[in-house]
């Protein structure tokens, strides 16, 4: 039977102060980021620290550690060991490539 924990937060509230970070970047790569922010209706701001809160998250996430017992580690390496099959396989594998047009 496994008991479900809960995990405690960071913090139980939402700090809502904001805080400057002052960049330095060139002129190219500024406009470059200010076309982007007007496609997606952001302004600079909003887009850089979207964009910006995307990468820590991904960056983290690639750093996280899973930590398993010997047989589920060993049932996890048979199955990457499987070659690839079944309906959505063939399905995915008769889809037209966007690439070969």
């Amino acid at each position: 039977m496994m008991k479900e924990v809960a995990m405690p937060t960071h913090n139980s509230t939402i700090d809502t102060q904001t805080h400057a970070v002052n960049l330095r970047v060139r002129s190219d790569i500024r406009s470059l980021i200010d076309r982007a922010a007007k496609a997606q209706g952001k302004t600079r701001s909003d887009f850089m620290i979207d964009a910006a809160r995307r990468a820590a998250e991904e960056s983290l996430l690639d750093q996280t550690l899973v930590r398993v017992d010997q047989k589920t580690y060993e049932h996890f390496l048979e199955v990457l060991d499987q070659p690839p099959g079944g309906e959505g396989f063939e399905r995915l594998m008769a889809a037209a490539k966007p690439w070969q047009d």
